[in-house]
């Protein structure tokens, strides 16, 4: 791939002159076109130098996946602020932490979202609120923009902050865009935080830019498509890897404010949608919903972070037959490797997929710290244009994620074929240790995966006073299909070495009463609480 570095403004300008009067977002409430969003762009930008928001300034967004969202980001983008999304599921004290970690000057937020009391959360993390800014609690925040009824005295509603932006001239705009350039920071991205305080991640232009196009290039994305966005926005897999993957490759995104199985089929459908990506957890809901109709997709491609029995599901039973495997963390951009889409079916369906160019990979002994030899497990180590710059403001973080050499460690264990492709085995710090063997689970939740019966399956270890830890599994089920806990645990002691073998089971209807991130990864340190608990390990 040739690459030469641009901004987000310039990337857009682009699509705005090849294809300015066809759709770029489509929502519940409308499309936007490719000039239309343009406009709308430079209108957030203008209102955020009428705020005082210069090049280098932090933005906080706070509301669901809409044009309000992507007018906002793009607009930041335009003078060289750097935006924070903020993820819809922090409660106040960890909305607070963000905004203090991140430096935000300025927040645009919904008032509510989902019956949440967003505006109540922020009233929590800095009562000045309601007074005059900035307060103490938040001494760098010096302007709120609120979307809805709920607008603070120290705050300012939507139409009434972009109509502040109207005394800034076009040519005082322009001296703003033009100096910006690609090695600016584009997005402080907070890590979903499964194990650990959320960590943000410096992203600059180029770093995501040059990963959506890649992706969109490995996919086969064109201006012809219509790609429908499975994620939040403010995860990188919403922002770089559909919103950006689209723009760059100048097709529609369509999008729901949130992610709901049945909706979202009736998006894919109405909208036509081609391209598709998600986790493992979306494409399972997806089909396992009652109205799940094949003969209702247009999907031709996509991506998926899924093992081998979704990823065969994804291309037998939704029909997606150019679907490719895909790996990644927030740190690298987020993508790392991915298939192309002329792959062979076996190679996309194992998850075989080379690194992109420029972005070398290596896997390392985690207890000797020597580089494996091909097909050895190891540490999966990245190099190349796609990593992060760093955490903001946490040096210690930074030194413990790169090595001495300048190679990110990303805590996933994989191995890399003689032909340089990545196989990944897990998350180094979910796996653990049986009598002395190591065990990954994601090797034990693909042989569950292909019980007939079951839909998803999520694996921890728990306390065991012979063997340190031992497996406890948790499923759910396909629509109209019954399993119990018994019955799976005599299914998989055939199936599975001993240290292997769940030695506990549990079948539940979903995994969000126990706690999932928003970007649809199950929380391994609250399923492990809630199986010591269930299952009355504790000490």
């Amino acid at each position: 791939m040739s690459w030469e570095p641009r901004t987000l403004a310039a990337v857009l300008a682009e699509q705005v002159s090849q294809r300015g009067v066809q759709r770029a977002l489509v929502t519940p409430d409308g499309s936007t076109m490719w000039r239309q969003l343009e406009l709308q762009a430079r209108r957030v930008a203008r209102a955020l130098l009428a705020r005082g928001i210069k090049h280098g300034d932090f933005v906080g967004l706070l509301c669901g996946n809409d044009d309000r969202w992507v007018a906002s980001f793009y607009g930041a983008a335009m003078i060289g602020a750097v935006t924070v999304p903020v993820n819809t599921r922090f409660k106040a004290a960890e909305i607070a932490y963000c905004l203090r970690q991140s430096d935000v000057r300025l927040l645009i937020l919904a008032d509510r979202f989902l019956k949440i009391d967003f505006m109540g959360y922020l009233r929590e993390a800095e009562p000045a609120v309601d007074h005059a800014l900035p307060g103490t609690e938040l001494p760098l925040l010096d302007h709120v923009v609120a979307i809805g009824d709920d607008v603070p005295r120290a705050g300012l509603g939507w139409d009434a902050f972009l109509a502040s932006g109207e005394e800034i001239s076009d040519d005082a705009l322009d001296a703003a865009m033009q100096a910006v350039v690609p090695d600016d920071l584009l997005l402080i991205q907070f890590t979903s935080g499964t194990t650990a305080h959320p960590k943000g991640v410096m992203l600059t232009h180029d770093n995501m830019l040059r990963n959506a196009t890649a992706v969109g290039q490995r996919l086969g994305i064109d201006a012809t498509d219509c790609y429908f966005n499975c994620r939040p926005f403010f995860h990188v897999a919403g922002s770089t890897l559909s919103l950006l993957c689209a723009l760059c490759a100048g097709a529609s995104i369509a999008t729901l404010p949130t992610f709901e199985a049945g909706a979202a089929l009736r998006m894919l459908d109405q909208e036509r949608c081609t391209f598709i990506s998600g986790n493992e957890t979306l494409f399972q809901l997806l089909i396992a919903h009652e109205n799940f109709d094949r003969t209702r997709l247009h999907l031709r491609g996509g991506w998926a972070a899924a093992g081998p029995d979704t990823m065969r599901r994804i291309i037998d039973e939704m029909g997606i037959g150019r679907i490719c495997w895909a790996y990644g963390l927030s740190e690298a951009s987020p993508n790392v490797v991915l298939n192309d889409w002329r792959d062979d079916e076996a190679l996309r369906v194992g998850g075989f997929a080379l690194p992109h160019d420029g972005v070398e990979v290596r896997i390392v002994d985690d207890t000797t710290g020597k580089v494996c030899a091909s097909g050895e497990v190891g540490e999966i180590q990245v190099k190349g244009w796609g990593v992060m710059r760093g955490y903001y403001k946490q040096p210690e973080a930074n030194a413990k994620v790169f090595t001495a050499d300048g190679w990110l460690r990303t805590g996933d264990l994989g191995a890399l074929r003689a032909d340089g492709r990545l196989r990944l085995v897990g998350r180094l710090k979910d796996v653990f240790r049986v009598g002395g063997e190591n065990v990954a689970p994601a090797e034990v939740e693909q042989v569950l995966l292909s019980h007939p019966a079951v839909a998803s399956a999520q694996v921890v270890g728990v306390p065991d006073a012979r063997l340190g830890e031992v497996p406890a599994a948790f499923v759910t089920l396909k629509p109209g299909m019954t399993l119990d806990a018994e019955a799976l645990l005599a299914w998989s002691k055939p199936r599975m070495a001993n240290f292997r073998t769940p030695r506990y089971a549990d079948v539940v209807t979903d995994f969000e009463r126990i706690g999932m991130t928003a970007s649809g990864k199950v929380q391994k340190n609250k399923l492990r609480e809630h199986a010591i608990a269930l299952f009355g390990l504790a000490n």
